[in-house]
């Protein structure tokens, strides 16, 4: 079974290289895809790790590979990272961090009661998308990521509508709720798909079955708010929200260090 939280030590700094950074409210400088940041160190390690929010770096701290990072160094590339295959890593790695992703997703279906009916159809497609995962790097090029995401995605919205049933039906997808005030809200069972939620007042909503797949939380204010049974939140869309020690959060998902106590 692939690893699908990251784990940095075991990485080489793939995501202080790949990703393009504008300078911005997230990312304190402009750095070109491909190109090292200049706070990655030789020994692959950021050099302001422990400062990097007050640094004008908190796009870093949201960031997550699921996993990928030490797929590509560890396993497709066999522990080898040296600075002359570079290319050959980011190409795996921009290959391989949508399709952990997809996995986490597929993961979390097969974990909702009400989609039993589906985990046949749930139980093939992960154990697919794994054998892809661990391709030679030369093979994963070939690799259709949008043609699995689009075979997953119909598992994932069943899945999310029998999850969903018998709840009101709100069809919030893409909406823009940036900034909105919805302190106290019942989302229960919303469809929230790609909504941008940048920094609305999400304090004390409760959000059961409410599916946020590709639902922008950054700035968002979940301050006691109840995500426990959101579908397919990840730790990603957490770490870019503004949370408390209150905040009610599904198993598995780790309460970001940044928010407040």
């Amino acid at each position: 079974m692939l690893e699908l939280r990251a784990d940095c030590a075991r990485c080489a700094g793939l995501c202080c290289v790949g990703p393009a950074l504008t300078r911005s409210a997230d990312f304190a400088i402009d750095k070109p895809a491909g190109e090292p940041c200049p706070n990655l160190r030789d020994d692959f390690r950021c050099g302001i790790h422990a400062e990097l929010r007050p640094r004008g770096f908190p796009g870093c701290t949201v960031y997550d590979c699921f996993g990928a990072g030490q797929q590509v160094v560890q396993v497709t590339f066999g522990g080898a990272a040296s600075p002359s295959a570079r290319v050959d890593l980011l190409a795996a790695f921009a290959v391989l961090r949508p399709l952990h992703e997809l996995l986490w997703h597929l993961d979390a279906a097969r974990g909702i009661a009400a989609a039993a009916p589906l985990r046949p159809a749930l139980d093939e497609q992960a154990p697919r998308a794994e054998r892809l995962a661990g391709a030679p790097a030369a093979d994963l090029a070939a690799v259709d990521i949008a043609g699995l995401r689009a075979e997953a995605d119909v598992l994932l919205r069943e899945a999310s509508r029998l999850a969903r049933a018998g709840t009101p039906a709100r069809d919030l997808r893409g909406a823009d709720l940036m900034g909105r005030k919805l302190r106290g809200a019942d989302l229960t069972g919303a469809d929230l798909r790609g909504a941008y939620l940048i920094g609305a007042d999400l304090r004390g909503a409760t959000l059961d079955r409410a599916d946020v797949i590709g639902a922008d939380f950054r700035a968002a204010d979940v301050r006691g708010a109840d995500l426990s049974g959101a579908l397919f939140l990840t730790q990603p869309q957490t770490s870019a929200a503004v949370g408390d020690a209150a905040t009610r959060l599904p198993a598995g998902l780790d309460r970001p260090p940044h928010w407040s106590p």
